[in-house]
């Protein structure tokens, strides 16, 4: 069915309520573990039913957050959203327990056992106010993004509208956007910090009732971390320290000698040529097209991906002034459809929405026909894996968007993939220390983000700009304030990409064998074991960021 044609009909939680009782009952009442996974079917049914509809209503309310009908919508998830998810975990409660446990395991799997009992451990009546208040601090920063309004050149754009300028190769240009971007966040400063300061807050209440000494665990359990844990990230961040922020300093100061500059200020962090970015060429139409003609041409399943997609309306990516900012891919369950939500700039940004949120929807669709809905239930550094890969994987189409810039692109893409790493290892650290430090007043925190990217981009010079001189960077990125703990997935992610990207160099089609395989095992196993099996090497071993760097370095002659 497109997406315009599929209907709404907002989730009422009194009718859920009852549902969840009665298969509750049902479960209780089977008298063996077929009756049980019979009962577990038709609560699928369930989920899926009542998540179609509030991910119709998140993504309705994203495409337009002033529509009036739909930020009500959205109001009423953020209250009734925590109640849902306590519904789940009390049926969560009766699956992990029952008496026909092994043969319940033996269909549904042994990783669905254990993101059981993480979200056990992570949900309760207790805090569901709590939660409700969380949601809706989150929807006042969110909103307070959307809807940000500079004035450029007598038009009046958002903050993802403003991209183009930020990175222009007039640095005239570029440095006068970057003013007008930063005035939005100093205008905001005190609110900014307000919410974020009350966000710690709440989590950190969330978490002591829970009885946790602070966030961090409930924000391990929450982000599904079932087979490591925050020593093994800790171990991981050191790796990024000594193995790989040498790396890419290195690739800054190549970057900045190709811009011909005697030092990188923070205006040039995005800017690659003296020519400016490579950027797609035609419409977003055009863009669509050759997403569509590339992924006919990968492979058969990448073909009937696309197809499915753009035949039925599953993409919403033309920037406007009132759509929230950023990118996602969701899925739409009833209709076993991914849906991806962009915002089309003119930058290469747009043909990465084409390569990374494609990976993320591929993979959905990859799983579209799996009977266990547990096995779709992916953690999130698996499903950046996919993201992140696939980028590279459509490297050779690449002329299909940027024409004859076609390797400034790609050398463009390593480039800022390997800048990421540091810089997103870098958020991770700050969360970490901003939870296990929750009285940190606004000026503290600001500090201490400062001296961690001095340790992580020790090329950085804000001179200039008082901003974020004095370390208010970190509040343009909405994972820290939306979704704690978030931001090391990409990370881990982008490691494996990289493994995946030195393997294509050597023998694409057997790299995009094992690719293929990861997409269509799901989560059928934890996250370390996936990599194990398709023949990557964890990130959390000692030694695979040196190693990659170490092949990265020699391709690249550094």
């Amino acid at each position: 069915m497109k997406f315009s044609e599929m209907p709404y009909k907002r989730a009422d939680i009194e009718e859920a309520k009852a549902d969840f009782a009665r298969l509750m009952e049902d479960f209780d009442g089977a008298k063996s573990g077929e009756e049980q996974f019979e009962v577990h079917k038709q609560y699928y049914k369930t989920v899926n039913r009542i998540f179609t509809q509030m991910t119709l209503a998140q993504i309705r309310h994203s495409i337009d957050v002033t529509d009036e009908f739909y930020s009500k919508e959205n109001d009423y998830y953020d209250e009734n959203g925590p109640v849902l998810q306590s519904l789940l975990v009390e049926y969560g409660k009766k699956l992990y327990n029952s008496e026909y446990r092994s043969f319940l395991e033996s269909k549904i799997g042994k990783v669905a056992f254990k993101n059981l009992e993480l979200a056990m451990k992570s949900v309760d009546d207790r805090i569901v106010p709590l939660m409700q208040e969380e949601n809706a601090l989150k929807s006042r920063y969110d909103k307070l993004l959307a809807t940000a309004k500079i004035d450029w050149n007598g038009e009046t754009l958002n903050l993802s509208l403003m991209a183009p300028y930020l990175n222009n190769c007039d640095r005239k240009i570029r440095v006068e956007a970057w003013k007008k971007y930063t005035d939005f966040f100093t205008n905001h400063k005190e609110e900014l910090d307000d919410i974020y300061d009350q966000l710690v807050k709440n989590r950190t209440a969330q978490a002591e009732k829970l009885g946790y000494d602070n966030f961090i665990q409930l924000g391990y359990y929450r982000m599904n971390r079932n087979c490591y844990g925050r020593e093994d990230v800790k171990r991981f961040r050191e790796q990024v320290k000594r193995d790989f922020v040498p790396f890419a300093e290195k690739l800054h100061d190549r970057r900045r000698m190709r811009l011909r500059l005697d030092k990188l200020h923070f205006e040039d962090e995005g800017v690659y040529f003296n020519n400016g970015n490579p950027a797609p060429i035609g419409t977003p139409d055009d863009i669509l097209a050759a997403g569509r003609k590339m992924y006919n041409e990968l492979s058969p399943e990448t073909a009937k991906f696309i197809n499915f997609m753009c035949d039925n309306e599953l993409f919403d990516v033309l920037g406007r002034k009132t759509k929230q900012t950023g990118g996602y891919m969701t899925y739409l369950p009833d209709y076993k459809s991914p849906f991806i939500f962009a915002n089309f700039n003119g930058t290469a940004d747009d043909a990465d929405v084409m390569t990374h949120e494609c990976g993320h929807a591929f993979q959905g669709f990859c799983m579209v026909d799996d009977p266990i809905i547990e096995h779709s239930e992916i953690t999130m550094e698996t499903a950046e894996t996919h993201s992140m890969s696939m980028e590279f994987f459509t490297e050779p189409w690449m002329e299909l968007f940027f024409g004859k810039r076609k390797q400034d692109y790609i050398d463009m893409h390593l480039e800022s993939a390997a800048a990421f790493i540091p810089y997103g290892t870098m958020v991770d650290e700050f969360q970490d220390i901003a939870y296990t430090n929750p009285g940190l007043s606004p000026k503290q925190r600001n500090e201490m983000w400062r001296e961690l990217e001095m340790q992580y981009k020790p090329h950085l010079d804000y001179s200039g700009n008082e901003y974020y001189s004095a370390g208010g960077f970190w509040q343009k990125q909405r994972h820290i304030y939306d979704s704690p703990f978030y931001y090391i997935d990409y990370v881990l992610a982008q490691t494996n990409a990289f493994q995946y990207k030195v393997m294509m160099d050597n023998d694409y089609k057997a790299a995009w064998k094992s690719y293929l395989k990861l997409c269509n095992l799901g989560a059928k196993d934890f996250f370390t074991g996936l990599l194990a099996e398709v023949g990557l090497k964890s990130p959390f071993e000692d030694g695979t960021l040196k190693e990659v760097v170490g092949k990265l370095q020699s391709a690249l002659k550094l």
